[in-house]
């Protein structure tokens, strides 16, 4: 990282935050603390769950643990210095420090873009095809495909880290973001951004459309299987099973291809920044809570959780 940043005309960007507007300052301050302890306690929360419980070690929980480590991790990686910036007259990030969040971020939001593909994969594997369900999803398979989704991340990641560096930036350090993000970079360069636009075009394009059109797919033919259960209850169990995941795939794709996918003349970069909130803390923070809040395993879960807690702290006070 050091000669990266010597080939850099400066050594750190100046971050506008979400706002300027001094009144907002404090109160945002506390509504996003508030949403990253809610997006920390959950999906800590659900992956101690997952691993205390052994009823809960099936394909379906090992890809929601994964997506619950990536949001927290995500999550960690953005609004901690969100948070400074509106506290600091000056939020300043060194070159070195945005080019890192960079990378983190890009791996950990294409990580999650495939973690979903492989739970709709999941899905359909278990409504389709229930007999084959264990033969099919066999933990190799779920290792192979937990690989493909972090090796995924990473080549995302490293393609536009690499060109992101590669840039030389002007004088005017001031990234009007929240954080280091490609565009908002792109803004500040003084040399030619050609190939950084395409790479964006072509592998966002990738790591947008390949996770959407497997979703859709496999949803798709989810549907048409529902339609043909003839119990109202096992239908509507179903339903309500793959309806929370299409909530949170929407969320995060539609924003993430607003922001990316959109030509720069329909919205300008301080309104841009508002729409990637959805996919930076919202999707995080609501992913614990609808899979929780909607699923009975782990409800189940948490109260023997909680039985166990309470009956060893009993025990050890008598």
């Amino acid at each position: 990282m050091r000669m990266v940043a010597e080939n850099s005309s400066v050594a750190e960007f100046i971050l506008a935050g979400l706002t300027d507007q001094p009144g907002l300052q404090l109160p945002l301050f506390f509504l996003f603390l508030g949403f990253y302890v809610v997006t920390a306690a959950g999906n800590l929360g659900l992956i101690t769950l997952i691993g205390l419980n052994a009823h809960l070690h099936t394909p379906m929980y090992f890809f929601l643990y994964n997506l619950s480590f990536i949001d927290f991790c995500y999550s960690t990686v953005i609004t901690p210095k969100m948070l400074m910036g509106f506290v600091s007259k000056k939020n300043i990030i060194s070159y070195t420090g945005c080019m890192t969040q960079l990378f983190f971020f890009l791996f950990l939001v294409v990580s999650e873009s495939f973690i979903l593909s492989a739970m709709a994969y999941d899905r359909y594997v278990a409504i389709c095809h229930p007999l084959v369900y264990t033969a099919t999803m066999s933990p190799l398979v779920c290792l192979r495909l937990l690989l493909g989704v972090y090796g995924m991340g990473f080549v995302g990641a490293m393609a536009h880290t690499v060109c992101m560096v590669r840039l030389t930036f002007c004088a005017d350090r001031l990234v009007d973001h929240y954080m280091c993000d490609i565009l908002p970079l792109l803004e500040r360069s003084c040399s030619s951004i050609h190939v950084n636009v395409l790479v964006v075009f072509i592998v966002v394009g990738i790591d947008i459309g390949v996770p959407t059109v497997t979703i859709f797919i496999s949803y798709a033919l989810i549907l048409s299987s529902i339609l043909h259960i003839r119990s109202t209850q096992g239908r509507f169990k179903a339903f309500s099973t793959c309806g929370s995941h299409i909530i949170v795939v929407s969320l995060f794709f539609g924003s993430g291809a607003f922001m990316y996918l959109k030509p720069s003349s329909l919205l300008p970069m301080s309104q841009g920044k508002v729409s990637s909130l959805f996919y930076t803390t919202v999707v995080p923070m609501l992913n614990p809570l609808i899979y929780s809040l909607r699923n009975k395993d782990v409800k189940v879960a948490l109260k023997k959780t909680l039985s166990r807690t309470l009956f060893s702290q009993t025990r050890g006070n008598t």
